[in-house]
């Protein structure tokens, strides 16, 4: 059967503010949905990737036009759903009524039915995992059967909406197939956000799934974490990044929730990277309390030029109420352990959690600037559906109904004990504070090796800039 997935178009003011967009936004390979397209691809079936973070919307519908495809696969977050709505209309109604349009994603997986009431131009509703979800779905179609007894799914039967029973979760992710990223098209389009990269292309890599952590704002698809993660073994991941080195890839983000989940392991991928002389640079995420300086040592033997640590708060009572399972002191050490190995450090912070004040905020702001990681990201919390704190909201605040806030923009939850005005006050005197600094714009100047990194600059010069003469930067609209 011929197959088109598709990621709406959209643009980076739809995500980030349009003052400091140029040193946020992010064109991650969607793997996701590579994975889906790999799987049908080994079905047989003829698959087109449409991108549209790089084509309008009239764009996606011309081509669909030209391809005739049989079977649509939507891509949807929560605060693209809106355009997955109308994607899903016009597909409908310019190119052909009867394609059959399933939607898949965070959104969709955490709303399920409520989605198919919600548009009446969507056919199905993918719940979980989705690369045996897609084939069998495609192979009903491609006989005329209807989706009944195809786990994963909610869909329309003469009128009604039917709920499958939930696939199990995928035990064994050394049986997929890789990511099929010759879909992709000119892979230098995918790039992280400045500063974030050495190398280009960058290739994305997943080497686990899941999560056996608890924190408030995550969204997992195995709500009772009973599978906990699920590891791919570690020939299986060397052999994912060989490939994508014969395809010219010079740099990977690995986007484990956490590379060093499983310790042994991953001290055994970067030993096995470093003993094949594999040449690329990398990034990866780590938990603070699951990294020590050998095995520190051993990612930046391997390559690793950059690591992402979860601060998210500099008050100790923050981070037992959102459950991150970590103390102020191993976020220090971790970071020390770092910067003595010579990793560069990025750390995220949030505010807006449940029980925070304005003065914990203030106490964060202090917190990051003691740390003084190379880059730090602070964020508003956001209640996305399928996690605790969307399905118990009025235990912790309130909750914006207009999902456009439901962005790195937007404030989407405010707790009891703060207002939003506090909220977006706090994360610009934060930027502004990190930022404007001294001492990091010294390290930032002394650091330049290369023309990305002056370009990178020049770029986070530009949104220090607008944080230092707008006020009003994270208000819509702006």
């Amino acid at each position: 059967m011929k197959c088109a997935l598709v990621v709406p178009a959209w643009v980076p003011e739809d995500i980030f503010s349009q003052k400091t967009a140029g040193s946020q936004i992010n064109y991650w390979q969607p793997l996701g949905t590579l994975y889906v397209a790999a799987a049908l691809e080994k079905a047989g079936h003829e698959v087109t990737f449409l991108n549209g973070a790089f084509l309008r919307h009239n764009e996606i519908l011309q081509k669909l036009q030209t391809l005739r495809p049989e079977f649509i696969g939507l891509y949807s977050t929560t605060f693209g759903w809106n355009k997955a709505k109308k994607t899903a209309e016009d597909i409908k109604n310019v190119c052909n009524d009867n394609i059959f349009i399933a939607v898949g994603g965070p959104y969709p997986i955490a709303l399920q039915e409520k989605c198919l009431e919600d548009c009446r131009w969507i056919d199905a509703v993918v719940t979980g995992e989705g690369e045996y979800t897609a084939v069998e779905m495609v192979e009903k179609l491609s006989r005329n059967e209807t989706l009944a007894g195809v786990q994963g799914v909610v869909f329309r039967h003469e009128g009604t909406v039917l709920k499958n029973e939930p696939r199990p979760l995928i035990i064994d992710l050394d049986s997929l197939p890789f990511p099929a990223r010759e879909l992709l098209g000119d892979e230098n389009q995918y790039i992280p956000p400045p500063a974030t990269y050495k190398r280009k292309p960058v290739a994305v890599i997943m080497t686990a799934r899941g999560c056996n952590r608890r924190c408030l704002y995550c969204f997992q698809i195995d709500k009772s974490r009973k599978s906990g993660v699920r590891f791919r073994s570690v020939d299986n991941v060397l052999q994912e990044i060989e490939l994508c080195l014969a395809q010219g890839y010079k740099e990977i983000k690995f986007i484990d929730d956490t590379l060093a989940a499983d310790y042994d392991r991953a001290m055994a991928i970067a030993t096995e990277i470093r003993a094949r002389k594999l040449d690329f640079t990398w990034f990866a995420s780590a938990c603070v309390n699951q990294v020590d300086k050998p095995l520190l040592q051993a990612f930046k033997d391997a390559g690793c030029w950059a690591i992402l640590m979860g601060a998210e708060s500099g008050v100790q009572k923050n981070l037992n109420t959102i459950k991150k399972g970590i103390t102020l002191g191993q976020v220090r050490k971790a970071v020390r352990a770092a910067k003595e190995v010579g990793i560069t450090v990025y750390t995220p912070f949030i505010f807006g959690i449940p029980g925070e004040t304005f003065a914990d905020g203030l106490k964060t702001i202090e917190f990051a600037c003691e740390l003084d990681p190379d880059i730090a990201n602070f964020h508003a919390l956001t209640p996305f559906p399928g996690t605790v704190l969307y399905d118990n909201i009025e235990k912790y605040g309130s909750m914006s109904d207009e999902l456009s806030d439901f962005s790195y923009q937007g404030a989407a939850f405010i707790p009891y004990s703060m207002t939003r005005e506090e909220i977006t006050q706090l994360r610009q005197l934060a930027l502004r504070r990190f930022y404007s600094r001294p001492r990091f714009l010294a390290k930032r100047l002394f650091a330049m090796r290369s023309v990305n990194d002056l370009k990178a600059s020049l770029i986070g010069l530009k949104s220090l800039f607008w944080l230092l003469v707008r006020r009003d930067l994270f208000q819509k609209g702006n």
